[in-house]
């Protein structure tokens, strides 16, 4: 067999375990970063580029003119804005006064909680059977949504005293490198794309390349921040499961109370439920040394959050039914 002929197999095979080859990834990250922490520090830098490339190929999912569409899709948009930055910031409040006293920790778990995922989401969500293109779609949206309203929220939680913890650099930094760049360079490949047959060919593999780039992504994440978990993140643990349990109910709710169909629905318990952990992960990284620990806590909800999505592919279409 050809090599030609073995790499379609290859990227089809892993398109179709994309799970199994994220859950891997994973396992491989912890493992790399437990025997050799002293990476940690030279992987950190190559976060944000890992990121960056993702998010270009995850944004050449999406036509411009298909954002443009989305934007129409009135009830769909506002139940994933109600979901997102409505409901999420109630059931984190609810939470928020039990959370360890440790003002690194809390940080931390507000930068991953508040902000919802617009990566590995669109796979777990297409598995459960919802709208993953509508979700894909709005992608963009949720991002840009995020971090505007990412800062507001944090001073809302933590009091006017954190602007001199947090400076705005790293974020205007991310929506830069993270959003406008990738997004950019996404519509001018898909611009490439429509009038050269060599545009196509570069469209085609970038998409090709998405589990890999996620695999990769997740690897240089947990291998990084491994060597900082200690027992006393343990504690956080808890929360994040109580989370992915109550915004299942609240998702479902949502979907309901604006009469979206099954598919739909599903796709907004999922946007509802995942978070942005590796989109904050660059911002958690750039906090103050004495803070160091609210990268670990990010990350810790990540691994926490994988198992949650696996059994949320089981237990979301129980709960929403096709009629």
């Amino acid at each position: 067999m050809t090599q030609q002929a073995q790499t379609p197999g290859l990227v089809a095979g892993m398109e179709h375990h994309q799970v199994v080859v994220y859950v891997g990834a994973i396992a491989a990250g912890a493992a790399a970063g437990w025997a050799a922490p002293r990476l940690g520090p030279a992987l950190e830098h190559a976060i944000n580029p890992v990121l960056a490339a993702l998010l270009y190929v995850t944004f050449l999912q999406v036509p411009a003119a298909e954002l443009v569409r989305s934007l129409r899709a009135g009830r769909f948009l506002a139940a994933a804005l109600m979901v997102n930055f409505v409901v999420v910031p109630l059931v984190v409040a609810a939470m928020f006064a039990f959370l360890p006293t440790d003002q690194a920790v809390r940080l931390g778990v507000l930068l991953v909680l508040l902000t919802p995922c617009v990566d590995y989401v669109i796979v777990f969500t297409g598995l459960a059977g919802g709208n993953s293109q509508r979700l894909l779609a709005a992608t963009p949206l949720l991002l840009l949504a995020q971090m505007v309203l990412l800062p507001v929220l944090l001073v809302a939680f933590m009091g006017a005293e954190l602007t001199h913890i947090v400076e705005p650099g790293p974020f205007v930094e991310a929506f830069v490198v993270l959003i406008v760049i990738p997004l950019a360079l996404a519509w001018l490949t898909q611009a490439w794309a429509a009038r050269r047959p060599a545009g196509r060919a570069v469209a085609h593999g970038a998409g090709a390349a998405m589990v890999p780039l996620m695999a990769a992504t997740l690897i240089t994440v947990v291998a990084s921040q491994v060597p900082k978990l200690d027992v006393n993140l343990a504690a956080v643990v808890p929360f994040y499961v109580l989370f992915l349990v109550a915004m299942a109910a609240a998702g479902l709710t949502v979907a309901r109370l604006f009469r979206l169909d099954v598919p739909a629905g599903r796709a907004i318990v999922f946007t509802g439920a995942t978070r942005n952990s590796l989109v904050v992960l660059p911002l958690a990284l750039a906090l103050p040394d004495h803070m160091a620990i609210a990268a670990a806590v990010v990350v810790t909800q990540t691994l926490v959050e994988v198992v949650g999505m696996v059994l949320y592919v089981r237990v979301v279409p129980r709960l929403l039914p096709l009629r």
